[in-house]
This record gives C-alpha cells, sequence and structure tokens, in this order.
C-alpha cells in the first residue's frame, strides 16, 4: 500500500481529524541515512508527524521542525509542505539503545528530555513564524499534542508509531491528530477519550493492514467521520547538482579558486538525504569562470 494521508471532520464538525501511512516514506529515510532501529523510530515518529502538520499548511507554505533533547540521537530536523513532501535526519543515525521496560524501542532514550521542540513556520511572509515548546517526555507524540496545546492553543492527541524489522528496515509507520474544534462537547471529548485508551498502538494498526480511513474509523467510529480529501505522501528531498553548483558559486572566485590550489576538487553531501555531489577541477574552474 503506497503512502497517503486522509484528511477529515468528526462527529458532525466538532473534530478535526488526520490519518496517515508512512511506511515507505520512513524506510526511505532509514535505507538513506543507514539507521538504526531506535534512531528509525524516532526520526519516523518525526517525519510521520511532519507530514501531518504540514497538511494543515497551505500553498507553497511549509515548515521545520527541530527537536533537541540532549539524548545521545542529537538533534532531529525535518522539512514538510502542504504538498505531501518531507524529507528529514537526525545528527547521530547509528543511535540504539536497550529496549524499555515496556519491551519497547526507547525513544525517549535516545532523544533524551532536556531541551526543546522548535516549530518554523514560512507562510510566505518576510519572517518565519517561529514557536518553541519544551519536551515533555522525548517520546515524540506526546511533545506535539504538548505544542499543539499550549503553542496554538488547540487540543489535540497526536499519535505517532514506527515497527522495526530485525534487518533494520520498516515494517510499519503512520500516525493520527485529533483535534477538539470550537463548541466540541463535553460528551465527544470524554468518547474520543475512551476510544483512545482501547485502540491498538498505531504502528500495530498499519502492521495488521488498516488504511488510514480505517484507522480514523477505530478512534471516532464509522458514523462519526466525514472524510474531506486524501493525498499521497513521500520522502522528497530538491537537492540537485544545480543548487550545490549554485551554493559553491556564492563562495565567491577566491575561494573556489583556494578549493582548487588545496584540494583539486569538491565534494558536497545533502544532510536530509544523504546524496553526494563531486566536482573535479575543470568542473569548479567552469563555475569560477561564472564570477
Amino acid at each position: 500500500m503506497k503512502d497517503y494521508l486522509i484528511k477529515a471532520l468528526g462527529y458532525n464538525g466538532q473534530v478535526r481529524a488526520y490519518a496517515v501511512t508512512t511506511t515507505e516514506t520512513v524506510g526511505e529515510a532509514q535505507h538513506n541515512h543507514q539507521t538504526w532501529p531506535t534512531a528509525s523510530a524516532a526520526l519516523g515518529r518525526t517525519l510521520t508527524v511532519g507530514l501531518m502538520l504540514g497538511a494543515m499548511l497551505k500553498g507553497d507554505e511549509k515548515l521545520t521542525i527541530k527537536i533537541e533533547g540532549g539524548g545521545p540521537l542529537g538533534a532531529i530536523l525535518v522539512d514538510a509542505n502542504a504538498k505531501g513532501e518531507v524529507r528529514g535526519y537526525v545528527t547521530n543515525p547509528q543511535t540504539h539503545i536497550d529496549l524499555n521496560e515496556q519491551g519497547k524501542l526507547d525513544v525517549s532514550g535516545v532523544v533524551g528530555k532536556d531541551g526543546m521542540l522548535t516549530i518554523a513556520k514560512d507562510i510566505g511572509m518576510k519572517d518565519y513564524f517561529t514557536s518553541q515548546v519544551p519536551l515533555v517526555s522525548g517520546e515524540i507524540g506526546e511533545d506535539f499534542t504538548y505544542y499543539l496545546a499550549t503553542s496554538e492553543q488547540v487540543p489535540s492527541s497526536v499519535g505517532a508509531g514506527v515497527l522495526v524489522n530485525p534487518d533494520n528496515s520498516i515494517q510499519a509507520a503512520g500516525g493520527f491528530i485529533i483535534q477538539m474544534l470550537p463548541g466540541a462537547t463535553e460528551e465527544t471529548i470524554i468518547n474520543i477519550e475512551e476510544r483512545l485508551k482501547t485502540i491498538a498502538p498505531i504502528s500495530t494498526m498499519i502492521q495488521q493492514g488498516l488504511t488510514p480511513e480505517e484507522i480514523m474509523e477505530n478512534i471516532l467510529g464509522k458514523d462519526n467521520l466525514q472524510i474531506l480529501e486524501k493525498m499521497s505522501v513521500h520522502f522528497r528531498c530538491p537537492c540537485s547538482r544545480e543548487r550545490i553548483s549554485d551554493a559553491l558559486i556564492s563562495l565567491g572566485k577566491d575561494e573556489i579558486k583556494d578549493i582548487i590550489e588545496t584540494e583539486g576538487k569538491a565534494e558536497a553531501q545533502c544532510h536530509f538525504c544523504n546524496e553526494k555531489y563531486n566536482f573535479s577541477k575543470e568542473e569548479l574552474e567552469e563555475l569560477g569562470k561564472q564570477l
């Protein structure tokens, strides 16, 4: 099943909801960065939530998520947009520790809890809209739940999960966001809270083959669900040889000349997708001629 996301309303417009499958998307990130299991879970959860937050944007708007919790994983950085595109990386991809007390991947242990979750939104204005909250658990889902409630004043529940195969590939990944809109009744809130207590973990539902629609039916109830939109999602990095060339040109003639004299070539690597771009001495000289 190809990864995709749904936008929905529930309980006659009292609830806004998103659900997404990201197994292929997280799998590509894992392949690109060769992440180990716990690092895969941390990055995969953040990519998953990033896609859903991106789906809340419009047009060419985009956002950047940065999580720094002081753990051995280092920083998590994710870019997402309104078109279902996401990319991301972690500082130390080969990070893995023992399972936690529940026998699950210890995401909090590698992320850390002593730090901040920062989201910067590019909505076409001169300056980015940036909001920052302290991490509450390092488990990702709970941290985004706190962010939405405090920074955006929208009571929300965020779930994101990743299952990793023994060979480090991704078995299942996905997530959901449930948001209470103005006018949501106490009865509706209680019903959803009770359902959230009884559903299987999101990664388990995806492993069992449930679609985003079926996941949302489990949370809201089939009769309380109105699907608004369905969109494909995927890992996409806009880096290119042309962009790297422009970056080298921006260094200036003297810097390019220095690279030629000291290294005789140049290699640039994209942090987000790990793609490498090599430039020979002759290619650098051609770039220098453009200045």
